[in-house]
Order: structure tokens, then sequence, then C-alpha cells
């Protein structure tokens, strides 16, 4: 039986993988290199284009969780970034292109997965994937708001990419906060002079114009970062210039601000400046992120861009296994739906995939416990009591509760992993 994913992203890839490990054969559809959205450059499959980071990796945190359950379910994604990440502390984060391409590898080596390069215009009738991402294009964009409607728009920024060669390394150190893993992130200390100059010229920079787009909508979880510094004097000490857990070891203190940097490739010859997602105009970026200390003549290889981002209002249109109500057998998944991250997306995919094959095999698709954040998750886009509808990235707040009290937050995080990765081996 043949079945149809639209969009190669990591929702598209590993829903396409899911199924194929499943006996069908998949017509899996892409329209790089013939078309690009806004935000993509690459050729390859599962483009990374917000971040280079897949966030934490241990057991004590969501984002770990998160990978842990996917590691059971047989996560194409995760085997490729293991194989192509860069020191990131205690973060997995990868090399963008060799990612992609180990992506691109693997799915078109499977025997089953036909790839058809080509944008996707029409809704499909039955037996499909829709996985076209945040910048699904116009035409399939009309389709989906004709079938359904619900669809939302709201504004996703990327950071600027520097090299490394044009950091001033005598005004920075290396370290990772409170010591996890190894000396991974280049920081850029600022006193209080230095940030309150650099707030004041951030918070006046001019902005690049939004030709296509009406009113921003800006979600918490990709704020540009001139956005939230309009917040307080503060906010950006609270945000990605977090000086907690760090010294100085000119001084021997905590330094009153500080900027990270994270490697974008695994030569190290890259890195972008972590939480600044922005949408200053390009010589604005230069003049104003130029005042970090390191950062005087750094040279810009990607500037920050501002972007559109489709999601469906889940609550109202999705079961919880990412199934369109009504439809014969379309399903959805990755950003679309309304889950927030890398990570997340590429669990929707696999279990659209899974849920799609159970039911051409005429089975139950699996029952996803509430107290797994793949559960969790699916549930929360489909939970027609939720009102007004935002994007969810994972968090330990969607589990409930362990139903006994833990002392400290590292450990009752440990007991719901132990709790969620049980439940998940059960009912796989």
């Amino acid at each position: 039986m043949t079945v149809t994913v639209a969009g190669a992203g990591l929702a598209g890839v590993e829903a396409a993988y899911a199924l194929s490990r499943r006996g069908f054969d998949v017509k899996l559809y892409e329209m790089k290199p013939l078309k690009y959205s806004p935000a993509h450059k690459y050729p390859g499959f599962a483009e990374l284009v917000c971040s280079n980071s897949f966030k934490a990796d241990g057991l004590s945190s969501a984002a770990g969780l998160l990978k842990a359950e996917m590691r059971l379910l047989g996560s194409l994604t995760l085997e490729a970034a293991e194989l192509t990440r860069v020191m990131a502390g205690g973060a997995l984060a990868v090399d963008r292109a060799a990612f992609s391409d180990e992506v691109t590898r693997r799915v078109k080596s499977a025997p089953n997965i036909e790839i058809i390069e080509g944008e996707v215009t029409e809704f499909p009738r039955k037996n499909a994937v829709i996985a076209t991402g945040p910048l699904t294009s116009d035409a399939l964009a009309e389709a989906i708001r004709e079938k359904c409607g619900g669809l939302l728009n709201f504004y996703d920024a990327a950071a600027p990419v520097i090299t490394a060669e044009s950091i001033d390394f005598e005004k920075t150190f290396t370290a990772s906060r409170y010591g996890k893993g190894g000396a991974d992130y280049i920081n850029c200390p600022l006193d209080e002079g230095e940030y309150e100059a650099f707030r004041d010229a951030l918070i006046t920079a001019g902005t690049a114009p939004l030709r296509e787009f009406d009113k921003p909508n800006y979600y918490e979880g990709c704020m540009p970062v001139e956005i939230l510094a309009k917040r307080g004097r503060d906010a950006l000490r609270f945000g990605c210039m977090k000086p907690v857990g760090l010294t100085v070891p000119k001084t021997g203190r905590r330094p009153f601000a500080n900027a990270q940097l994270r490697a974008e490739n695994a030569g190290g010859s890259m890195y972008n400046i972590v939480g600044f997602q922005t949408n200053l105009k390009f010589g604005e970026q230069k003049r104003v992120f130029g005042m970090i200390p390191g950062l005087e003549n750094a040279e810009f290889v990607r500037y920050g861009v501002m972007h559109r981002n489709t999601f469906l209002d889940g609550p109202r249109l999705l079961d919880a296994n990412f199934a369109l109500r009504g439809a014969e057998n379309v399903f959805f998944a990755g950003q679309i739906t309304g889950v927030e991250g890398y990570m997340e997306s590429a669990a929707s995919g696999i279990m659209a995939g899974m849920a799609l094959a159970a039911r051409l095999l005429g089975k139950e698709p699996v029952a996803f416990p509430e107290t797994a954040l793949t559960g969790a998750l699916a549930r929360y886009v489909s939970d027609k009591s939720v009102g007004v509808f935002q994007p969810m990235g994972a968090n330990m707040g969607l589990l409930p509760p362990l139903g006994f009290a833990v002392k400290g937050k590292r450990e009752r995080y440990g007991e719901l992993a132990k709790r969620a990765l049980r439940d998940l081996k059960g009912v796989l």
C-alpha cells in the first residue's frame, strides 16, 4: 500500500521513516531544491533554521526526557544527531549541514521511500501525513484553510551566526553554566555600564520591514531579542543574557550580564549568538551586537531573520493521534500542529506515522500515555478544553503529578522521567 508524506523536514522524514519501517511504500514530497521558503537555504532534508541545538540531553529535563522517549520509538533524526553532534555542554547540538546530509542519506537509501521533488498544492484525499512545517507554501496553506480552517500566523525569528576567527577571545571566556559538560560555550561578560548601553541601543535600533505580514503575534519560545529587551531593564538578564552559573576568570565574580556563543558546526569555525533571534536590520545587527565585548569586529555569516509560522487550531481540528477529525486517514505532523521545537516536531512525525500505519493495518494506534511527554504533547494539541490555542514545547508541567512528595526539582523531574519511560515501554 502506498502512502503520501508532504514535507521532508524533521517531522516529515520521521513520519516517512516510521511508515517505511512498517512495510508501506512512501511517496515523500519535498519542494526543495525546486522552490525554497523565505527561511530555508540548504537543499538537504531536515534543515535546521532557528538553532543547531536540540536542547538538554539529561533525563532531569523535559528536553532530555523527550529524546529518551524518541529513542524508544526508533527516531531517525536522533540517530543522525548523534553522528553529527558538536560540543555544547549538557545539550545535544549538531553540525547543521552534516546533520541534514546524514538524514537525507538515510531517507534516500530506504528501499521503499520514493522522493518526489515538487510542491504539494492540493489537499490529499486520504492516507497521508502533512508535515510541511511552519512555512507551508501559500498554495497548500490555502488548500488546508479551505479544508479545515483554523489556521493562525505568528512570527518566528532566527539568531545570527558569526565566524570564530572574528571573536576577540581576550574579552571572552569559555565555560558552561554551573560547570555542566565541558567549556563548550564562549561567554561574553558585560558590566552594568556595558549592559545598559547595549540595551539602550537594542531597543532603539531599526527593524526590518515585515512586508507580507500583518499584525505581529510573537511566540514566547522564539521571542526576538529586541522585543524581550523592551519588557524591562532586567528582562535580558533573566533571559538570553542571564549571568547565573558563571564566573569571570579575570575577576572571580559573576558578570552583571552575559551573552553566550555556541558552536554552529563541528569544526568550530562558526558560532551562533544564543537566544538572539532578531528582526533588526542587517546593518543594525552588526552595529548593536558589536557592542557586546568580544564581538566588536564580528563577521556575520548569517544575519538574524524573521519569518512566518503557520499552525492549526489543533484542539478544534486534531485528535490525539494527530489525525484530522472527519478526514479519511489524513494526519498532520510537526510545527503546523502546534508543537513547538525541533524534537517535538520530530516526535509528532513518528507518532503520526505510527498511527497512520496502525489504521491502515486495521489496528488501534498506540495510546501514548499522558505520563510520557510524547503522549502529553499529543493530548495538548488536541485538547478541546484549551481555549485560545498557542504552540507548546515539551515541559514537565504537561505531565500529571507523581502522587507522592519528592524533595528538590531535579529529583522530582528524575522520578517523572522514570515513570514516563516505564509507562511508554508498557504500551510499545
